[in-house]
């Protein structure tokens, strides 16, 4: 039924005399999502056209919906500019779409000026042919269930009905990069996407406690970062994992209880800040949500956030739970996050954690231990992933901790995934 997916651009508009410079990120992306596919791209300069080549529309609209900076799409019929031709194509494809009784109107967008009938026109009359030919159609110019669009361009005209919204924002990466701290849960992987669709591309920090927490734990954050990766503009993130069992236990050895997430988040802004900065990434994004629990109290953030100078983006600042589940399972790391297995930030919650700590106070207690070694220990030891959705890792079954997952070399390098 459909020859086409038209694709309409963003909020380029807002880019000025840069648009270009956003365009040509996004029509690579588009072009990177749908290899593999025998589909013919025609890219101009302000749509993107899809040939189908009778490849499925929803086989390219599911990849579609991984790119940031698409406003929406459309699955369309193609045909040259003539009315009786529009009609008859227009007539098969309400035919196809329309089951029962509605209300519709037609719209012509005239991008071809040389046709010297106007828009209303050419809607009137397309209009008349359709609804001699198409029943249960009740014509509501104000408020139509269908719209019938026409769109006469110099090259063809093309005919939808429908505008599937794309996932809007900016291209990723076109914004410069940024740390993301991941755990396990239902925010940091929300946290992440949208900040990819802000325009900035993200590199994964997790730290991990294996065999103190279940080596399920890591695989959960690899499996939410291939999710992530989709989004990416090359399908690949990259994913440091932190060794931070020693600084996991001599924190809770040493630390009052109230004060140990406290400490423990300070420790992680402290090696998210130096992974960050020699990655060059100029911000760290956190899945903080102001009250949600103890250590996301203002005066928390702000002691946690003391020791670092590097910006810290909270996208989900203001979201309530309920806001960031519905989108967790809009990208389909719900379910992966819901898997019941703890990591360090989980695993020994203080009954009475610290709502209120203060930087003197946090300062205080890390004179406790000598953390700037085990920081730079955990630092050598971080093993950094590239992770690829279009190759799974699965690390289950080789080992009970990241050491007898990861030789020594691979410790110190970078594997891929």
């Amino acid at each position: 039924m459909y020859d086409y997916i038209m694709i309409r651009y963003g909020d380029l508009i807002l880019k000025g005399k840069n648009q270009h410079i956003f365009r040509h990120n996004i029509n690579n992306q588009i072009a990177h999502k749908m290899y593999g596919l025998p589909v013919e791209i025609e890219f101009q300069h302000d749509l993107v056209f899809i040939k189908l080549n009778d490849v499925e529309p929803k086989d390219v609209i599911d990849r579609l919906n991984y790119i940031s900076g698409l406003s929406s799409y459309s699955k369309a019929v193609k045909c040259e500019y003539n009315l009786d031709i529009i009609a008859e194509k227009s007539i098969e494809l309400l035919k196809h779409e329309i089951k029962e009784e509605t209300t519709f109107k037609v719209e012509t967008k005239r991008a071809d000026k040389t046709i010297n009938l106007k828009s209303f026109e050419i809607s009137k009359l397309v209009s008349k042919q359709v609804l001699r030919s198409v029943p249960n159609l009740i014509v509501d110019v104000k408020d139509p269930k269908t719209t019938l669009n026409i769109e006469a361009r110099r090259e063809a005209t093309y005919i939808y009905t429908d505008k599937i919204p794309g996932i809007g924002g900016f291209p990723t990466s076109t914004g410069g990069r940024a740390m993301l701290l991941i755990s396990g849960g239902i925010d940091s992987p929300v946290a992440g996407y949208l900040t990819m669709n802000t325009g900035l591309e993200i590199e994964c920090v997790h730290f991990e406690s294996s065999p103190l927490t279940p080596i399920e734990s890591v695989q959960k954050v690899i499996d939410l970062v291939t999710v992530l990766s989709k989004y990416a503009p090359s399908s690949k993130i990259k994913l440091h994992l932190v060794p931070f069992r020693e600084i996991h236990e001599l924190i809770l050895k040493e630390i009052p209880e109230s004060y140990t997430i406290t400490i423990m988040r300070r420790m992680m802004y402290r090696i998210a800040d130096s992974l960050a900065k020699k990655n060059n990434c100029k911000a760290i994004v956190s899945g903080d949500s102001i009250g949600q629990v103890a250590s996301q109290t203002l005066e928390s953030l702000i002691t946690v956030q003391k020791v670092t100078d590097s910006l810290v983006i909270r996208p989900l600042a203001t979201y309530d739970k309920n806001e960031i589940i519905k989108i967790a399972k809009k990208i389909k790391t719900y379910l992966i996050s819901s898997k019941p297995f703890s990591d360090c930030c989980t695993v020994y919650v203080p009954k009475r954690p610290v709502i209120k700590p203060t930087d003197e106070r946090a300062s205080t207690f890390e004179q406790a231990f000598d953390y700037q070694k085990f920081i730079k220990i955990a630092l050598k030891n971080t093993i950094t992933l590239e992770i690829n959705e279009r190759k799974p890792l699965n690390i289950i079954d080789k080992g009970f901790s990241m050491e007898e997952i990861f030789d020594e070399k691979t410790r110190n390098g970078k594997t891929d995934s």
